[in-house]
């Protein structure tokens, strides 16, 4: 369900016209929040399930180049929220919801500057980081507002023997 509702928040956020007010290549990173949600209250697997079904859906959508951006920023920060969540859960869902979008961003940048052999694109990183900042603080104040009611719905779904 979580994936679904992944998918869903990554294709809406593709509607929304971003030039005006985000630099090339930035979204905002709704789709984020169901992983953040299955990092903190389901696990490791889970969440890096729902990343490599956001990657799918980025491949069969925009192509292999956004798969791959997909996957390698996402394994990243699935990684990296994880570990906050399981070790450093007390720095609050605002910092995680941070740190997980700019390692997001710094798997993104690993896989453009592999893509494009070139180092160059290290170029483009003040840009991810003040964006990155930006979008963490807004997901992860937007999962520290909805996550009571998604552990209410996640506790009747295990309760009923279903995710």
């Amino acid at each position: 369900m979580l994936s679904a509702v992944a998918v869903v928040l990554s294709y809406l956020e593709s509607l929304i016209p971003t030039t005006a007010f985000m630099p090339v290549g930035v979204k905002a990173g709704f789709s984020n929040i169901a992983t953040m949600f299955a990092a903190s209250a389901m696990g490791f697997v889970p969440a890096m399930a729902i990343t490599v079904i956001k990657a799918l859906f980025a491949g069969v959508t925009r192509g292999v180049t956004a798969m791959l951006m997909s996957f390698c920023g996402g394994a990243l920060s699935t990684v990296a929220m994880f570990i906050l969540f399981k070790y450093f859960k007390k720095m609050g869902y605002l910092l995680i919801g941070i740190i997980s979008a700019l390692t997001h961003n710094l798997g993104q940048l690993i896989a453009c500057a592999v893509l494009v052999q070139s180092g160059s694109v290290i170029g483009y990183a003040p840009v991810l980081i003040i964006s990155g900042i930006i979008t963490g603080a807004i997901t992860g104040s937007i999962l520290k507002a909805v996550i009571p009611a998604l552990l209410k719905i996640n506790e009747k779904a295990s309760f009923k023997g279903g995710n």
